[in-house]
């Protein structure tokens, strides 16, 4: 025996491979590793260790973590299959709560950590110093903070270093400049400040280097340059001066520079572009760069992506035809051209650029006209910027051949002659900005084919004729100005059909005569009318009443006549009223004292008469404006009118006993009413809807959430909404990440929108609802009005990120994917929350603005629906349900919202339901309802219906089917989760109707949504 084992320890000494094989497939032999039972223990004990320091585990890693199996086969563990030792650690996107223990030091055979994408706090352990045989240490994306630890040194063979997305603050320390394997270095999106230090220079081996979106200040470093290897570099949105070094563009490798929105100035050498043979991306707007753009850029054949807008560059464009990988062209806001009939004829030179998305040449100094080589450009192209110069001549005809632009605007120059009919073949065109130029004739009958526009805009030209009524067609119309023309004639009704219009319908400053079209009522969502300074006539329409969200409302300088509607006592929400310079009579309604919001009434120049009121606004001297009306009398006395007559004198013959009796009846009577008020009203226990509800938390102050943003940083911004920026803070007070959603005050409607949120939410407490902590309303340190709400962060962002990533930020390490399972549960916590909203809130809230970027996801991934901005709360009395709160106009968001809103159509718990619809289409397609490749009447229902239910593969979201083949080595769906997803087509399909009443209700909804959980999940398991 003593023999054999000699000849069998031989035999594995010299085959050793061989037998490596053969152990790893063979079901009965199991030689004894190499390492030592103490070695062993070792790596047990310490991840044994580093499991205690997590509290939170919800996708349960860590029920393999047990010792009835060899920690090398725990979730999440690789070990060295000779030495049976740790060698990688991945738990990245588990969403682990917790601290790194400082036990990982001990696993001395670790060579690849990966800890990216959870909630991870606190600090990077020293001990792991000692873990010399690392290559790659990613903990991106959490929440560690304080100073990257200086051991890290003693990680000699360490090739990737992701500390992104952290609170990693002070100087980066200069123990990263002694580890001289390192081949990429990420650091971006953290609170680091200082300089970028010169010891940079000494990672030889560095390919990657992005500092990206800190506090750092100085200039860039000239040891920099020292990188041979660098292909990446980034540095934007910090605070650096000085110029580019200039052996920076001698770096040949190098593929992107990025350092946007910073301070640096200097010129571009001429010559860089030759230097910089392989450049894809140079990324330097917003900073002070001067001089002209380097005429070796002709030879920049591998640029997709210049992005110089906001510096102050001069002179002409040259030639960009070799460019023909350029796909975004920014050059705004500069100071190229002369002025001159030469300044454009780079555009011509685009024509070679096949793959060209977007061209941004706006505000410059550009002159001439535009080519009719334009119509050449890419049919890929869908933005196209040329306002803001000194353009002239026409507008090219072959214009029209640009199918595929979404987005065409021309503001600001001196371009004449007419609209091209050419025009009407722009079909996709959604914004259409033509304003402020020399435009003469009509508008075509064509623009009623532009059924996808939403903005248009040809104010401020020499336009005439008659306003067609095909504008009619333009359904989606949501901010229309034709302000400052000739346009003659009476006012097409066809244009009060469009109920759409939402922000503004400025018809101001032309000749149009008759009357208001009655018809002006179905405008119930408006934000803005202004029909001043025509020769309208005749009595304001009683309807105006019925524009309910109106905010500015100006008639001046026509020849109105009649009475002031006392109609207009029903906007709530109306902030300035022009009626000046017409020929109104009758009183002032007493009636407009009571709209709180009303800040501006000018009635001056008319022929009222009687008393001015003294409540709301006509409190407030600077706000009113009555002058010119003879026979007005009263108000407050800052106006100098004289008093108003006192009819009667009754008081005066009473009794003195009899006028003391009836006072005293009087006040007895009103105390009376006034205790019988206040006991309705605490019966009835309903918060007022003017002022925002009451939360646990006590109210925060401007300066905590000061404090807690940096100073509202734009490094803490994470998202902005119409009326909002959102910010990610931590309250000190509580020691907790919050979201702070700071109201722009000086948008119109945010402050609807603040009150209209308040009210919704205030009866919400739902689990898949985003739940909002405190509210902040005071003064800001510039002594301006402020607001602002705070709700819990989620830190896995909305829905909107996950489903099209490309969207965000290139630099962003985080895979955004999602598999079949995963999007099953957001739908159905989606569908939870609709059916509290809809059946068993205190009231009925309907959201009106359903879509990816208003459900936010949690840490562990639970969907959480937010942006209750626009949402109405209805009240439910005897079995009706009456609206209570109608703050904000319906706007919604295109491609979301139900087609029957677009036609004036009441809020409806279906209207939810067809958002609710399309965003599941959406979500199984991975396509947004405004893909471009929509045409013809094509939408995302009728897209998925065409293939529905044989051809689904064409449809669904290639990323699922990816996952689908990964997990099951087909290529096709498997029967079960092929079934699984005909039923969720078939819900989005069927709740997506353009009908109504065709659509399914939450409760069948959510139903049928955990009858498919149940089947799809015992059957993938």
């Amino acid at each position: 025996m003593k023999y054999f084992s000699l000849m069998l320890l031989a035999f594995w000494s010299k085959y050793v491979h061989l037998l490596v094989l053969f152990t790893l497939n063979s079901p009965w032999f199991i030689p004894k590793p190499v390492a030592s039972a103490s070695e062993n223990e070792t790596d047990l004990m310490a991840l044994l260790e580093f499991r205690k320091s997590i509290f939170s585990d919800p996708h349960g890693i860590f029920l393999s973590w047990n010792t009835s199996t060899h920690f090398c086969n725990w979730h999440g563990i690789i070990c060295n299959p000779m030495q049976q030792r740790v060698s990688e650690l991945n738990l990245q996107g588990y969403k682990l709560k917790g601290f790194i223990s400082p036990y990982i030091g001990n696993l001395s055979y670790m060579r690849n950590i990966n800890l990216g994408d959870n909630n991870f706090y606190g600090k990077i352990p020293q001990e792991f110093g000692r873990l010399s045989q690392l290559h790659n240490l990613s903990v991106a994306n959490n929440s560690l903070g304080g100073e990257i630890p200086t051991n890290l040194t003693g990680c000699t063979n360490l090739k990737l270093l992701h500390l992104g997305g952290n609170n990693f603050s002070d100087k980066i320390p200069i123990e990263i400049g002694s580890l001289r394997k390192l081949e990429q270095l990420f650091l971006l999106n953290n609170q680091f400040t200082g300089e970028i230090p010169s010891f940079m220079g000494n990672l030889s081996s560095l390919t990657l280097l992005s500092v990206g979106k800190n506090n750092l200040e100085g200039s860039i470093p000239q040891e920099i340059c020292h990188l041979k290897n660098l292909t990446g570099i980034a540095f934007h949105v910090n605070k650096l001066t000085g110029t580019f070094p200039t052996c920076l563009y001698n770096m040949s490798s190098l593929t992107i520079v990025s350092a946007t929105n910073n301070q640096l100035e200097g010129s571009l050498p001429t010559n860089m572009f030759h230097t910089l043979p392989n450049l894809h991306k140079l990324l330097i707007s917003g900073n002070q760069i001067t001089g002209s753009i380097p005429p070796s850029i002709t030879n920049a054949s591998f640029l997709s992506y210049l992005d110089a807008d906001h510096n102050y560059l001069t002179g002409l464009v040259p030639s960009l035809s070799r460019l023909q990988g350029l796909q975004f062209l920014s050059l705004s806001e500069n100071n190229l051209g002369d002025n001159s009939t030469d300044d454009l004829v780079f555009l011509t030179s685009l024509t070679n650029c096949s793959q060209m998305q977007v061209i941004n040449i706006g505000f410059n100094n550009f002159g001439g006209h535009l080519p009719n080589s334009l119509g050449n450009l890419s049919m890929q192209l869908n933005r196209l910027y040329v306002g803001g110069n000194h353009i002239s001549g026409e507008i090219p005809s072959s214009i029209g051949n640009l199918i595929g632009l979404v987005l065409l605007s021309m503001t600001d120059n001196l371009i004449d002659g007419i609209i091209p009919a050419t025009f009407g073949k722009l079909q996709n065109m959604q914004k259409l900005r033509l304003g402020r130029n020399k435009l003469s004739g009509g508008i075509g009958a064509f623009i009623g084919n532009l059924s996808q526009l939403f903005h248009l805009d040809v104010g401020e030209n020499m336009l005439e004729g008659k306003v067609p009524p095909s504008i009619g067609n333009c359904q989606r119309l949501q901010h229309l100005v034709l302000s400052r023309n000739n346009f003659t004639g009476t006012i097409p009704f066809e244009l009060f059909t469009i109920s759409s219009l939402t922000t503004s319908l400025d018809l101001s400053q032309n000749l149009l005569n008759g009357s208001i079209p009655v018809q002006v009522g179905n405008l119930k969502n408006l934000d803005s009318l202004d029909l001043s300074e025509n020769n309208l006539s005749d009595h304001i329409p009683l309807s105006i009443g019925e524009c309910i969200t109106l905010e500015y409302l100006n008639l001046k300088g026509n020849s109105l006549q009649g009475m002031i509607p006392p109609s207009l006592a029903s906007l709530k929400g109306l902030q300035s009223l022009d009626l000046s310079q017409n020929s109104l009579g009758g009183t002032i309604p007493n009636d407009l004292q009571k709209i709180s919001v009303l800040q501006y009434f000018n009635v001056s120049l008319n022929k009222l008469v009687g008393e001015v009121p003294k409540g709301g606004v006509f409190q407030n001297a600077s706000a009113l404006v009555v002058t010119g009306n003879s026979n007005l009398c009263g108000g407050i006395s800052e106006l100098h009118l004289p008093p108003c007559p006192i009819h009667g004198k009754i008081l005066a013959k009473l009794h003195p006993f009899m006028l003391v009796a009836t006072i005293v009846s009087t006040i007895t009577f009103l105390l009376i009413m006034s205790i019988i008020l206040t006991i309705y009203r605490m019966r009835s226990k309903k918060p007022s809807l003017d002022s925002p509800a009451v939360y646990q938390m006590p109210k925060a102050s401007y300066q905590s959430l000061h404090n807690a943003t940096n100073g509202f940083s734009i490094t803490n911004l994470v998202g902005s909404g119409s009326f909002s920026f959102v910010y990610k803070g931590i309250l000190r007070s509580e020691e907790k990440v919050v979201a702070i959603k700071v109201l722009n005050l000086q948008k119109r409607g945010s402050q609807k929108s603040f009150i209209a949120e308040c009210n919704a939410l205030k009866h919400i407490k739902h689990r898949n609802v985003v739940p909002i902590l405190t509210c902040c309303s005071g003064i800001d340190y510039k002594g301006e009005e402020f607001k602002a709400l705070i709700f819990e962060y989620m830190k896995n962002g909305s829905l909107e990120q996950w489903l099209h990533p490309s969207a965000l930020n290139a630099e962003n390490s985080r895979t955004y994917t999602l598999n079949l399972d995963q999007r099953l549960n957001i739908m159905i916590d989606v569908a939870s929350a609709l059916y509290y909203l809809h059946y068993e809130c205190e009231q009925l809230i309907i959201h009106c603005d359903l879509k990816p970027s208003n459900v936010l996801l949690d840490d562990d991934m639970i969907a959480h629906v937010s942006d209750f901005g626009i949402a109405r709360v209805f009240s439910t009395i005897n079995g009706t349900s009456w609206q209570q709160t109608s703050t904000i106009g319906i706007k919604g968001t295109i491609g979301y919202t139900p087609p029957e809103y677009g036609m004036g159509s009441a809020v409806s718990t279906a209207g939810d339901m067809y958002s609710f619809g399309i965003l599941i289409l959406e979500m199984l397609t991975g396509r947004r309802p405004t893909d471009e490749i929509f045409e013809d009447g094509q939408n995302l229902h009728t897209f998925v219906e065409s293939s529905f239910p044989d051809n689904l593969l064409q449809v669904l979201d290639p990323s699922i089917v990816v996952n689908q083949e990964q997990e099951h080595k087909s290529q096709n769906l498997t029967p079960t989760v092929e079934k699984c997803v005909v039923s969720l087509f078939e819900i989005g399909l069927v709740c997506s109707m353009e009908s109504p009443k065709e659509r399914m209700n939450m409760v069948d909804v959510t139903r049928e949504l955990s009858e498919i959980r149940k089947t799809f999940s015992c059957n993938v398991k």
